[in-house]
């Protein structure tokens, strides 16, 4: 039976909860806007199967990859709409082409994160892109197994630890089935980015009412908007801010004549209070300051992430439109990975991880993680309370500044 003594000790990627063959698992979600499981013991026959399938009980086997690459997708518009070089929407192609399933994260109608399956190239654009929240896992894994019983084509991505927990799922593996992890800073809170939402799109209409209430102009002010007037979420725009300086664009329905979407948020990722308190380790699961799936040890056959530090190492590969970094585990991956006809290069494991140490490490527990939840509790606002906490010391500002004129 589950028995959470810490709360490191969940990934939250549901194993357990969709093994279980008494259905008396079920997630509850805590304070910190995380779910954890619960059980109802009346109804466990105490089977074991919820800790044999859990990725922290049983952890992976590190493997050396087979090869690693720095990847581009040669259709442009394809790169410009991904995260960083496109490798996974020509992988969900493939897989669909061949008559199966892809499954991803994806926005609901909330603009919450779901994992979804996609059976055709329209249904697998929205799993395109980064989403920095844990995404829920749902029924995710018994549709998988479902499907690749049935000798369907199934390519699953996520992260480390949920490729972990479906391979523990699982039990054994199938030749039908493609994983996919993608390297993890670690996964946000679901209930911070809930409320973040909230308070974006009410704090857009304050603005608005403002600003008209200054101009003296006589307009009818609409209510507060809803989350449910976004029509786009985007981590990693570029066509404004480029690849590395990850743009945060987030889109509204807009009442002009034009019909064109207007911008509700467009910030510079570092210049975000969402965004700074995501690279800043304020609002992550606890178990992503001790991750069980580092170092290549997820049992995946493609790991996929951003080729961050190309421009240092082969200027000529980049162009800031984005460059993807593979590092391939399987014969099977290899396979399809070179089905899809990248523009790739081969590098070394050491030069594609060079910048991305989240490969082999977790991050560093943060005091200000306690402060910004004991904020979030309480009720006060994000982005006060991240600006608050991740304030750079004057010193600090001065010596860059100072850096900056010496090194010209």
């Amino acid at each position: 039976m589950i028995k959470l003594s810490v709360k490191e000790d969940c990934c939250g990627c549901g194993a357990c909860l969709q093994r279980c063959p008494r259905h008396c698992i079920f997630f509850k979600e805590d304070k910190e806007g995380f779910l954890y499981p619960l059980v109802d013991e009346s109804n466990c026959i105490d089977c074991g199967l919820c800790e044999k399938v859990c990725p922290v009980i049983n952890r992976g086997e590190c493997n050396e990859p087979l090869y690693v690459y720095a990847v581009k997708n040669r259709n442009e518009r394809i790169r410009l709409n991904s995260s960083s070089g496109g490798v996974f929407y020509s992988l969900g192609k493939y897989v669909i082409q061949k008559g199966g399933v892809v499954f991803g994260a994806a926005y609901d109608d909330k603009w919450e994160v779901r994992h979804q399956k996609a059976e055709s190239m329209d249904t697998l654009e929205p799993l395109m892109r980064s989403k920095y929240v844990q995404s829920r896992i749902g029924n995710t894994f018994v549709e998988v197994e479902t499907f690749l019983k049935q000798g369907k084509l199934v390519l699953f991505t996520g992260t480390s630890c949920q490729i972990l927990g479906l391979k523990n799922f699982l039990r054994h593996e199938y030749e039908n089935l493609l994983t996919v992890d993608v390297i993890c800073h670690g996964v946000p809170s679901p209930g911070v980015w809930r409320k973040f939402l909230m308070e974006l799109t009410h704090l857009q209409s304050h603005k608005t009412a403002l600003c008209e209430v200054a101009g003296k102009k006589t307009v009818l002010l609409s209510s507060p908007e809803s989350i449910s007037a976004i029509t786009d979420i985007n981590f990693r725009e570029k066509e404004k801010y480029g690849w590395k300086k990850f743009g945060f664009v987030v889109l509204k329905k807009s009442v002009s004549k034009t019909g064109e979407n207007s911008v509700l948020l467009s910030n510079i990722f570092s210049e975000d209070p969402y965004s700074r308190g995501f690279v800043n380790n304020l609002f992550m699961r606890p178990s992503c300051y001790a991750c069980p799936a580092k170092g290549g040890t997820c049992g995946s056959d493609v790991t996929m992430a951003d080729f961050w530090g190309i421009q240092k190492l082969y200027p000529d590969f980049d162009d800031d439109k984005g460059v993807s970094l593979a590092i391939i585990h399987s014969l099977k991956g290899a396979d399809i990975f070179n089905t899809c006809n990248f523009e790739s290069m081969p590098v070394t494991l050491e030069e594609g991880t060079r910048f991305n140490q989240s490969y082999y490490h977790s991050m560093e527990m943060t005091s200000k993680r306690a402060l910004f939840f004991a904020d979030f509790i309480k009720g006060k606002k994000i982005r006060e309370t991240v600006m608050r906490l991740t304030r750079r010391p004057v010193k600090m500002v001065v010596k860059q500044i100072i850096r900056k004129i010496i090194c010209g």
